[in-house]
Formats: C-alpha cells, sequence, structure tokens
C-alpha cells in the first residue's frame, strides 16, 4: 500500500490538509542528525505555524526557534519554547505587540532584526520608554535583495550605533541566502560560500569590538546541508519539516520525506476528457505557474488546465476518463508547502493510514490574542 493512502477517506471532508506524522517526526529526527546537535538548530515555523509540531522539535532538544510574526512568536511561546526570533523588522503596532508578547511569556526570550538605523531608534525608543532593553540581530543582505543590510564597511557602523544604544542588546547576526537554489550540492555550496564569504571581513571586526563571538544564524531549507558545514553557525530550515514538492525535486542531498498532501475529491466530470476537483486556488498555493501547483499522487497522467477559487480542472485520457468516478479521492503533493498549509484552518493527521487527531494551524492568523 502506499503511503499517503487512508484507510478511512471517508471521514476526511475535502479539499483537507493532511499531516503524516511518523513522517514529520522522521524529518526533525534528520535535521537534527545533519545539523549533528539539536543546540544548533534554530528551525522556521512558518511553514507549519503548528504548536504539536514545535512541542515535537523541543522534544528532540531544539530550543531555538525562528519566526516570522507576531502569531507565530505567540504560538511557539505558547507551545514552551525558550528562544524565538522574530526574523524580521518591526515597524508601527507590531513593536508594541512585541512588548505584549513579552509581557505575557516572561520566561521566553524573544529577538527581532534590524537592517538600519531608523528602525533601530523606533526600537530603541520603545525599550527605554518601558525601562527595558530589547535584543535584536543585525540582518545581513548577502545577495537575496529583499531585506538586510549591504555587505560593506556602514555594516560595522550599524553595529556601534545598536551597541551605543542603552535600549537596544546586540544578540547576533542574521543571513539569509534563500536567493541560493542551485539543485546539484556542489554548485549550491559554491554559491553558498562565496556569497557568505563576503560577510566574513566585517563579522570578523564586530568579534573584535564587541570581545565575543556572535551568533550568526545562518541559511535557510535550501542551503541548510551546506551550512552544517560551519561549525559555529546556527541553522534554520523549515519547510525540511513538511517537504514539498517544489525542494522534494529540486535538491539532491537531503533526506527529507512528503509529510503533508491535500486530500481531495473528484466533484464533476462536465465533458469527455475532462475531471474536475474541490482543489482551487484557496486550498492550494497558487503563486507559481498552473504546472507548478500540485502533483496527483494516485493518478499517473493528467494536464491541470487551469484553477478557480474552488476548482481545479484536470485533463486525462479517454481510459482513465471512464474509469474516474464523482467522489473519488486524489492525494495531491503541493509545490510550496509553506502558503499551503496557511490556506488551513487545521490539519488532520494520519498514523499508519488511520486518522488519529487533528492539529489547529494557529498561527495562520496574523493575530491570535495580542
Amino acid at each position: 500500500m502506499s503511503w499517503y493512502l487512508l484507510n478511512n477517506p471517508e471521514k476526511v471532508i475535502s479539499p483537507s490538509l493532511l499531516f503524516y506524522k511518523d513522517r514529520i517526526e522522521s524529518n526533525i529526527r534528520s535535521m537534527v542528525s545533519i545539523a549533528g546537535s539539536p543546540e544548533r538548530l534554530v528551525p522556521h515555523v512558518k511553514t507549519h505555524k503548528c504548536p504539536e509540531i514545535v512541542e515535537k522539535q523541543l522534544s528532540a532538544g531544539i530550543s531555538k526557534f525562528k519566526c516570522a510574526t507576531i502569531a507565530e512568536a505567540e504560538m511557539v511561546a505558547g507551545a514552551g519554547a525558550p528562544w524565538v526570533l522574530i526574523a524580521y523588522q518591526l515597524v508601527g503596532p507590531n513593536i508594541d505587540r512585541l512588548f505584549a508578547l513579552r509581557a505575557k511569556f516572561p520566561n521566553t526570550t524573544f529577538a527581532s532584526l534590524i537592517d538600519n538605523e531608523q528602525t533601530a531608534a523606533l526600537l530603541n525608543e520603545a525599550s527605554t520608554s518601558r525601562e527595558l532593553r530589547s535584543t535584536v540581530f543585525l540582518d545581513v543582505n548577502n545577495g537575496m535583495n529583499r531585506t538586510g543590510h549591504a555587505t560593506d564597511e556602514s555594516l560595522l557602523s550599524l553595529y556601534r550605533y545598536v551597541s551605543s544604544l542603552e535600549g537596544l542588546v546586540f544578540g547576533g547576526v542574521h543571513i539569509y541566502d534563500g536567493h541560493i537554489r542551485n539543485p546539484e550540492f556542489s554548485e549550491r555550496k559554491a554559491a553558498a560560500d562565496e556569497a557568505y564569504e563576503k560577510v566574513l571581513p566585517l563579522l570578523d571586526r564586530i568579534e573584535t569590538e564587541c570581545g565575543y563571538e556572535p551568533m550568526i544564524i545562518v541559511g535557510g531549507s535550501p542551503s541548510f546541508t551546506v551550512h552544517t558545514l560551519r561549525p559555529d553557525v546556527y541553522l534554520s530550515p523549515g519547510t525540511n519539516v513538511l517537504w514539498d514538492w517544489g525542494y522534494g525535486d529540486r535538491f539532491d542531498g537531503q533526506p527529507f520525506e512528503h509529510a503533508a498532501l491535500i486530500l481531495t475529491r473528484v466533484v464533476s466530470k462536465p465533458t469527455p476528457g475532462i475531471v474536475t476537483i474541490d482543489l482551487g486556488h484557496k486550498a492550494i498555493s497558487a503563486e507559481n505557474p498552473i504546472e507548478n501547483r500540485l502533483r496527483l499522487l494516485n493518478l499517473p497522467e493528467y494536464t491541470l488546465l487551469g484553477q478557480s477559487e474552488e476548482h481545479g480542472v484536470l485533463q486525462v485520457g479517454t481510459d482513465a476518463w471512464e474509469a474516474i468516478q464523482i467522489g473519488d479521492v486524489f492525494y495531491a503533493l503541493p509545490h510550496h508547502i509553506c502558503p499551503t498549509v496557511a490556506l488551513h484552518d487545521f490539519a488532520t493527521v494520519i498514523e499508519d493510514g488511520n486518522i488519529v487527531g487533528e492539529w489547529k494551524i494557529t498561527a495562520r492568523s496574523r493575530r491570535i490574542t495580542i
């Protein structure tokens, strides 16, 4: 029997997100094994947004986590994590929400990112007005050009500025290289090494000035297996815990298992050769071209012609069209799992082909209580 098939699919509404518990646990073990120690891991929670998975990572010895939103930070702290980096620059009301978060979870250390003096000054003012200090990481742009300070001498000036502010505590350096996606490991390693080496002289200068080795959090899922070779850095894979078609097909050398699918059903056969399923772009990530949205594991030959909000239209051969019945169940592997998870309120949890529970996707909301 194929690993993904449910013994009782009739108990699952469609479309529904499925989490395969054993595979999630296996992926967490693989993350720890590759890193060499759970202490080196700072996994990103944006992929799953789910406290039960955080609890499993905590049980594996992981104590540090990364997130992108205040809601994700609240979810992680609520699950018992002692240390959380909000890998985002906080502006506007989110600065006040950070302090509300700290008040609600006094046993959790929170940090956030800074890549410019203006943001540093705003956070410093908010901190000193409360007679508190806030931990910050310098966000460094080594080629992705999304956020982060440039790798030039002015990065050292930003470090000095942050260190001069009484309301801020320098926690370390954050370097995300999500732009490096070479499929073959040696090419991916060469690109990641070249990008990382741009930062090294400035890291050395910062270390000399502060008098200790700063905490360096580097990479993401694509470069995870590259940066494990740097013994003095912390690693922040995210997608690895669920894995998806996009990363699974692209990157060699990553021994992770697909652990999340969408269950969908046939709702119509409007004309010969056309089958419609209840899997529109409100249930699976649709930011990629139509050919890179989903892979149906139990339908070998088809073409996804289009999607609307609640429908997916497939073209199939004559024999397949005649064999497929209204209500038939298909299992869809998402091309991009992170935004797919965020479209669902809960995941149906599967173990040995059986439904064993539901896990709420708690942090899919932009606000939980704070």
